[in-house]
């Protein structure tokens, strides 16, 4: 298995290259600058800004000097974020950004596995359609539109729960952030639940574990679970990056101090670096964790060999 995970991440490095080389030029390509938004600034005194942050070289040197620094762990200093660089603001934001994530995909994992398999117990049943109903337009909804609807039913109209900010990292306003995190994978989760219990539930171990007279529950929980959330498995590795790195769109909605907030700032600033060190990160997390579900993978079905 070790061969396997150092094959894997050596396979990884020229993906990660291809990102980077495509995600540096594609923000040198788009219009505007760093520096453009500042008061209009004498030729010389922006010279030297230019300078200090190595933006008077032509782009194909500051890519190579860029590949150089990431080779070292170095990812830059920020261009509006003064004094920090950007794996103080990486550190500052993955903590918050990966506890949310964290709960949400426990919730959806709970909720979606759940309702999935109710769903498949209970096959085009008024149970089953209505589930799967739910999750349609769980899924049809984008939590751009129903993170205000919370906000505006939980905060504002029943006064229960707070709409915006961290509190110190209290549970209340943690609330509405990880459902409308969890809200479309719970979606998701439970469609590809249902799909594949439905098909392990006729199965021919499954028709075996019935006759050998173990009880249902015995033979849904030890034998079609297993088999059934494969994949879910699949399907977790790209949606807990996702969801860990933090939803750009829910963290500025709720205004949390995540990863998401610092690569929209960094976007519309045109901070290069930051915009640059969330891409790779993000794209790091994600090979690690689909390396992880390969792992996963293979435990729940012996037919896949990691070796």
């Amino acid at each position: 298995m070790l061969s396997y995970i150092i094959r894997r991440l050596l396979s990884a490095i020229p993906t990660l290259f291809i990102i980077i080389t495509i995600a540096f030029f594609m923000m040198r390509a788009a219009p505007g600058g760093p520096f453009d938004r500042e008061r209009q600034l004498p030729p010389e005194i922006e010279a030297n800004i230019l300078k200090a942050y190595n933006l008077d070289k032509p782009v194909h040197e500051q890519y190579f000097d860029y590949i150089g620094n990431i080779l070292k762990g170095d990812f830059g200093p920020s261009y509006k974020y003064l004094d920090f660089t950007v794996t103080d603001l990486i550190t500052a934001g993955f903590p918050v950004s990966l506890e949310l994530g964290v709960y949400a995909i426990c919730l959806a994992i709970l909720v979606g596995v759940s309702a999935g398999t109710f769903a498949a117990l209970k096959q085009n049943s008024r149970f089953d359609y209505l589930i799967m109903g739910f999750a349609m337009t769980g899924i049809a909804i984008p939590n751009f539109v129903m993170a205000p609807l919370l906000t505006l039913i939980f905060g504002v109209y029943l006064s229960i729960l707070p709409v915006a900010g961290w509190g110190g990292g209290a549970f209340s306003h943690k609330l509405l952030p990880v459902i409308a995190l969890a809200l479309p994978q719970i979606a998701y989760i439970a469609r590809l639940t249902r799909g594949s219990m439905v098909e392990t539930m006729n199965a021919n171990f499954i028709r075996t574990a019935r006759a050998k007279g173990l009880m249902e529950k015995i033979v849904v929980v030890r034998h079609a679970l297993k088999g059934g959330l494969l994949p879910v498995v699949s399907y977790l590795g790209p949606a807990t990056a996702a969801v860990i790195t933090g939803s750009v769109v829910i963290e500025s909605i709720f205004d949390v101090p995540g990863i998401g907030r610092y690569f929209v700032n960094g976007a519309l600033n045109r901070d290069y670096p930051v915009v640059m060190g969330v891409v790779v990160f993000y794209a790091c997390l994600i090979m690690v964790l689909n390396l992880a579900v390969d792992l996963i993978y293979g435990i729940l079905d012996p037919r896949v060999k990691v070796d």
